[in-house]
């Protein structure tokens, strides 16, 4: 009999890190063994791709793919080293230290699931990997088919315009809320909603909603003349099956690809489909922002309570002005507004409005955190932080347009 005793299996090892040199990320190093213990690695660059095609890389759950400034010539094979774990179902989170932003969007967009800052915040680490392996258990995304849309219908949406004055003002957060408040205005009748992301170039609709980008919005948008009703339908998305999603084109695009009657197709295609239709606008002025404007029927205009906005404010309406377009249909809303109890801010408010000769029509609380945290799960607000004041003034908002829209089809 033999007096060998048995030996205790090794841990399977479900990460690694992938880096130029894990010595660099210490602190990486320290959190993957407090939430991980023995069941990871560490792989270089080049290392990393020959694993995944091991029968060692099958147990794999992610990687965290570490880079700082330095790896930054080498953001092709960063990406390919993406490109090849999602293949293989492996998560990505992504660690970056004094990066670019074009970088890190370079990589987010090629597929990395998560990012972390490094030095790594506190906890940040195993909240990430808490959040890609909840992905992993997931049921499947709210990504639906195409919608199938119908030849010769006429329904004369509404068309709601969101435009932001300055980058960061909240454009995108109304936009998206509006629209997904407008679908769920009535319970018994929902309307049916369209929400168009027409920046070409930082639109985040797509974002927002985690909903992918596809190549065949840039080809319907390259060939409008010949769109029909299938064509634009292939290029939209559904949303929880309430709200039909046209993104932005995958890669940067230059906002005059498109000319004033491409827009205006679009718009139209979208009107005659569906009861409302909401459009995230460039905060850039471009041609066909005159169609946009005069097809609109409320164009809301965002501002902050700050000196580059109301600048852009003034310049703004000169320029409309200047063109003799309906400067009537800009409804100003001011985000972030004061909260009631703070009189001083409150004044300014009143001072900025007076000084512009404008009407601030519609103020927007600060939801703080919250929104921030709603974008990057890609969810409305509705589903992530139902009570947020800013949700419940967008809801507001979306009721009072649903009555007025009903008012006026019982009048007609």
């Amino acid at each position: 009999m033999s007096s060998t005793m048995p030996q205790p299996e090794a841990a399977p090892i479900v990460a690694c890190t992938v880096s130029r040199d894990v010595q660099n990320f210490d602190l990486l190093i320290e959190d993957m063994e407090a939430a991980l213990g023995e069941s990871w690695g560490d792989l270089g660059f080049a290392e990393a791709l020959a694993f995944f095609g091991q029968p060692e890389a099958e147990s794999m759950e992610f990687i965290a793919l570490a880079l700082d400034e330095t790896d930054e010539e080498n953001i092709v094979l960063m990406s390919e080293i993406i490109t090849q774990a999602r293949a293989r179902d492996i998560k990505v989170i992504l660690i970056a230290e004094d990066v670019t932003p074009a970088a890190l969007h370079s990589l987010l967009r090629n597929g990395a699931n998560e990012f972390v800052p490094y030095p790594l915040p506190e906890g940040e680490l195993a909240k990430a990997i808490e959040r890609v392996r909840a992905k992993e258990e997931a049921p499947a995304p709210v990504t639906q088919a195409a919608p199938q849309l119908k030849a010769g219908v006429k329904k004369d949406g509404a068309l709601i315009v969101v435009h932001g004055l300055a980058g960061g003002v909240g454009s995108t957060t109304m936009a998206v809320n509006l629209a997904w408040e407008l679908a769920n205005a009535d319970k018994k009748n929902p309307p049916s909603v369209c929400l168009i992301d027409l920046d070409l170039q930082y639109g985040s609709v797509a974002t927002f909603l985690d909903l992918p980008r596809r190549e065949v919005v840039y080809e319907m948008l390259s060939d409008t003349e010949s769109m029909d009703e299938e064509a634009f339908g292939q290029s939209l998305l559904t949303f929880e099956e309430k709200m039909h999603v046209l993104t932005a084109p995958t890669e940067m695009l230059p906002l005059d690809l498109i000319t004033s009657e491409d827009v205006t197709r679009v718009l139209e295609m979208a009107r005659n489909q569906f009861d409302y239709v909401v459009v995230d606008m460039p905060s850039t002025l471009v041609q066909w922002s005159e169609a946009v404007l005069s097809l609109s029927h409320v164009y809301f205009t965002l501002l902050e309570l700050d000196m580059r906005c109301a600048q852009n404010a003034l310049r703004f309406k000169r320029a409309l002005q200047s063109e003799e377009l309906p400067v009537e249909k800009l409804r100003f809303a001011l985000n972030r507004a004061p909260k009631f109890t703070d009189l001083g801010a409150k004044g300014r408010v009143k001072r900025l409005a007076e000084s512009l000769s404008i009407s601030i029509d519609l103020q927007l609380p600060d939801g703080g955190k919250p929104i921030t945290q709603a974008n990057d799960h890609g969810q409305p607000l509705a589903i992530s932080a139902a009570k947020s004041p800013l949700r419940r003034e967008i809801a507001k908002l979306a009721a009072s347009i649903h009555d007025l829209r009903g008012e006026e089809a019982e009048a007609a």
